[in-house]
């Protein structure tokens, strides 16, 4: 089975310092242990949240991945709707700049992954450096 993971940019080259859910982009990426292949680059219809941690803003993210089979969601930042998103997919706290190198690390790591996604709804975030 491959992964299918949203790498939150604003530049699809770069991953952002702000959360998760405030990227301008997502890029996602069929992974497996011997590659990655872009699949489809979406732009994030979310909207602006109306409160700190709002929980209109997580379902508007989930149900626009959702759409894509996603799978992880990966980024330098995840805000507290971490909570929320972790029901649906890994969150991945990644400590790589570019996507390139951040590919890379998921490949590394893709049975650590695929380990916790397959826990569900009681799944935690990993940290990958």
């Amino acid at each position: 089975m491959s992964l299918k993971a949203a790498f939150a940019t604003d530049n699809q080259k770069q991953f952002m310092d702000r959360h998760f859910g405030d990227a301008k982009y997502y890029m996602i990426f069929k992974i497996d242990k011997d590659g990655a292949e872009l699949i489809n680059e979406i732009v994030n219809t979310s909207g602006e949240e109306r409160r700190h941690a709002d929980p209109q803003k997580a379902k508007s993210i989930i149900d626009l991945l959702k759409d894509e089979e996603v799978m992880a969601g990966v980024s330098k930042k995840f805000g507290p709707n971490i909570m929320r998103i972790k029901k649906h997919l890994v969150p991945i706290i990644i400590n790589e700049q570019n996507i390139e190198d951040g590919i890379l690390c998921l490949i590394d790591n893709y049975d650590k992954i695929m380990a916790v996604y397959e826990k569900g709804a009681d799944r935690n975030h990993i940290v990958l450096k």
